[in-house]
């Protein structure tokens, strides 16, 4: 990439101001409903290990491995201990798969708006991502209409996310929507990025997907009590095919309950002592989501490629000197 071209583009600088419209909404409309911004971690023995597909980063820290992190989900949990509602703006690192760069929506290097809420259920926390994001793409459309139409983006796109509720599914009624369509879709896992674009492409607004099954998600997310092998956790997918903008759900806070979920999950329950041990002495039941600001910019913009959204994009596999 020629950084010079990149950081002078006409593109890039609306792209960049409609992302900090993004932030000062996001925290203005955290703030009023009463969370705290909390300094995101950047390294640690342990990070989450459901992220899909990705490789995390190692660093050595004086003498030890230590993680970089691909997301703040345990920490959000721990924060949780000192506040009711916590929120911070992580940047994260993942090392995707080279074929990832030409997704259009990957990048190694992001950030996510992490949040996390005690004594809270899915429904609630659906409900505040929901809010998030309405919050975000009005102040996009209020402040910013220049920058916008400087993009070509039309502000009705937005019409059916700010007038109503995001409409939910669950994931086996996505299963079966795309095996209609002809697309292949394994019930027990994620739902595919081209998955994600199929069930999007002509929808006039957001939708989320609910309800995945175990194993498809990290030991973090909470098993449904009623309905054994199906997780209380969700996706918020963007419309026009722009696919995932945020994930979330009810945590596991049972120390016996989280144990079992490592080991059903293959992680080996002595690399998380410190989380463990929180968890021996009594963590808070909480439901959470993180949104991806790249993403979630990008779906504002309408932008084609996720590396015009940001200034300094690492694609998967590219390494510069």
């Amino acid at each position: 990439m020629d950084l010079r071209a990149h950081l002078t583009s006409p593109t890039t600088r609306s792209a960049l101001l409609v992302q900090q419209a993004v932030l000062n909404a996001v925290r203005a409309t955290l703030n009023a409903s009463g969370f705290v911004e909390i300094p995101a971690v950047l390294v640690g023995p342990v990070t989450d290990p459901g992220v899909r597909g990705a490789k995390q980063a190692d660093v050595d820290y004086y003498g030890a491995r230590y993680k970089i992190m691909t997301s703040a989900i345990l920490y959000k949990q721990a924060a949780l201990l000192g506040f009711d509602r916590i929120f911070c703006i992580a940047p994260n690192v993942r090392l995707e798969p080279s074929e990832t760069a030409t997704t259009g929506r990957h990048l190694v290097e992001f950030h996510q708006i992490d949040v996390e809420m005690a004594d809270t259920d899915r429904a609630g926390a659906m409900d505040m991502a929901q809010k998030v994001v309405r919050a975000a793409a009005r102040e996009v459309v209020q402040r910013l209409p220049e920058e916008l139409a400087s993009l070509n983006r039309d502000s009705a796109a937005f019409a059916s996310l700010l007038d109503r509720a995001v409409p939910v599914i669950t994931h086996a009624e996505a299963v079966d929507k795309l095996v209609a369509h002809g697309a292949h879709q394994d019930p027990a896992a994620e739902i595919s990025w081209a998955g994600e674009c199929l069930l999007t492409d002509k929808a006039s607004g957001p939708l989320f997907v609910s309800d995945y099954p175990v194993g498809s998600r990290g030991f973090y997310d909470r098993e449904s009590t009623t309905c054994p092998g199906v997780l209380r956790n969700f996706d918020l997918l963007a419309p026009e095919g722009f696919g995932e903008l945020a994930s979330g759900g009810e945590r596991e806070h049972d120390y016996a309950r989280i144990v079992s979920r490592m080991r059903e999950t293959g992680e080996n329950p002595e690399k998380y002592g410190w989380y463990l041990k929180l968890a021996r002495e009594g963590i808070r039941p909480s439901a959470g989501f993180g949104i991806g600001l790249e993403r979630l910019t990008r779906y504002l913009t309408g932008l084609d490629d996720i590396t015009r959204v940001t200034a300094f994009p690492k694609l998967p596999g590219v390494v510069e000197k």
